[in-house]
């Protein structure tokens, strides 16, 4: 039996990306990363919103209970007024996995004092994990080299698609049966 293509959605947040007034790099930032980790088939899907509580909830539940697997949103995770992504993400969520904003934090923490300001987390609806990110190409793979070795085992444990990662890059840690 073939194991299908993992879905995969990256959406980036921000107002000045979605008016085609900003370029986003958050989105071809994490789609590289992902393309030079994972090894396993895997279709890639990428969204440009604006910011805005009500917006991220509704394309975080189109894109959850239309299949997708993995989700990344990158943007909307500051302090600044319209930086509602975490209060969209816990509007949809089944489960919050707090563990992985810590361990995004303390990565980020290492290389810039203001990584205290960053509210990213991450959160099971259905079986879709989703993850918010930064919106800088440098700090999204900070952030997710820090917990995606934890995020294959976690997909298999919700029932969505299987992936494998490159292990030169990040080593999945799955448990020995047994």
């Amino acid at each position: 039996m073939t194991a299908r293509a993992a879905r995969i959605a990256i959406v980036t947040v921000s107002d000045r990306a979605a008016a085609g007034v900003y370029e986003d790099k958050g989105g071809p930032g994490a789609e590289s990363w992902l393309r030079d980790t994972i090894t396993s088939p895997m279709e890639i899907a990428r969204h440009i919103i604006p910011d805005g509580r009500a917006e991220v909830a509704d394309k975080l539940r189109e894109l959850a209970d239309g299949g997708a697997d993995l989700i990344l949103v990158t943007g909307g995770t500051g302090p600044a007024p319209r930086d509602l992504t975490p209060e969209a993400v816990a509007d949809v969520m089944d489960k919050e996995l707090p563990g992985f904003g810590e361990a995004m934090r303390r990565a980020s923490l290492a290389e810039v004092p203001t990584a205290i300001l960053s509210r990213q987390t991450a959160a099971i609806r259905g079986a879709t994990l989703i993850i918010t990110i930064p919106g800088k190409p440098s700090a999204i793979a900070t952030c997710l080299n820090a917990v995606f070795a934890a995020v294959p085992y976690c997909l298999d444990l919700m029932g969505a698609a299987r992936i494998e990662t490159d292990p030169a890059r990040i080593k999945a840690f799955r448990p020995k049966s047994g």
